[in-house]
């Protein structure tokens, strides 16, 4: 499944989340037209809410959307890109707030408010979300793509958080906090708790967990950094030497003594 999301202008969600009758009410004359990408997500969370994931046509989401196919096409690829541009949508909810408050706050707290706002955004998907999880367990190149619409989400999710996404660390930083993410979303899906207690519990333990491992990891960076200056110097070493043709030489390096 191609869940490659295509380049996408942004905006407000127009639409409701909430998983109901699977026909779109009919904008009626005069009303603005739904942002159409937004239209198309929204369909297809409806249709997952209520009919197995794998009985979805691109067809049955354009006609739910209100949309011709073609109008679907220029929109998306493929109904998992239509899965991906989710992301995108709840990218903006939990973007859209204010994190001023935050600022003075730990690293590790500001990350869970984060990660939290990112569920309640959520939330009006979840049913659909909990049919698509179970449909594609097991389907290891659909997760593999999935990991990548996520790893895009997560570089905002950190940003949003004041922790930083580059350096050497950066990128195991960001495929940690997936993972982390990932586990909590599990659990999430199972907990029909108004208060969310053992999601919470769970996502504390998770980025418990991933403070430990960058701390290791930082360790372990700084303990081999004379073996990288080291192997840095080699390698410069080598690279001079090789180009500098020998004494003599130069007529056989020549690529036109090959004529």
């Amino acid at each position: 499944m191609d869940t490659a999301p295509e380049p996408e202008t942004g905006g407000k969600l127009e639409t409701g989340g909430e998983s109901g009758s699977s026909h779109s009410e009919k904008p009626q004359a005069g009303a603005s037209r739904p942002n159409p990408r937004e239209a198309a997500v929204e369909a297809l969370m409806r249709l997952a809410a209520e009919q197995p994931w794998n009985d979805i046509e691109v067809g049955d989401i354009a006609r739910e959307a209100g949309l011709t196919l073609a109008e679907l096409r220029d929109l998306f690829p493929s109904k998992g890109a239509v899965l991906g541009g989710l992301s995108r949508i709840i990218d903006r909810k939990v973007l859209d707030v204010d994190t001023a408050d935050l600022a003075d706050e730990p690293a590790r707290e500001r990350l869970f408010d984060v990660l939290m706002r990112r569920l309640d955004a959520m939330t009006p998907y979840k049913p659909a979300l909990r049919r698509i999880a179970f449909a594609l367990r097991g389907d290891v190149l659909s997760m593999l793509a999935l990991n990548g619409v996520a790893l895009n989400s997560h570089r905002y999710m950190l940003a949003a958080a004041g922790i930083d996404t580059e350096g050497p660390l950066g990128r195991l930083k960001l495929q940690g906090t997936v993972i982390a993410f990932a586990r909590t979303v599990e659990v999430w899906l199972d907990d029909d708790d108004p208060a969310l207690a053992r999601t919470m519990a769970k996502l504390d333990r998770e980025i418990r967990r991933g403070e430990t491992i960058m701390e290791r990891a930082d360790d372990a960076r700084r303990l081999t950094a004379p073996l990288r200056a080291l192997g840095r110097a080699l390698m410069e070493r080598r690279s001079r030497r090789d180009r500098t043709p020998p004494a003599g030489d130069a007529e056989d390096r020549d690529p036109a003594a090959a004529i």
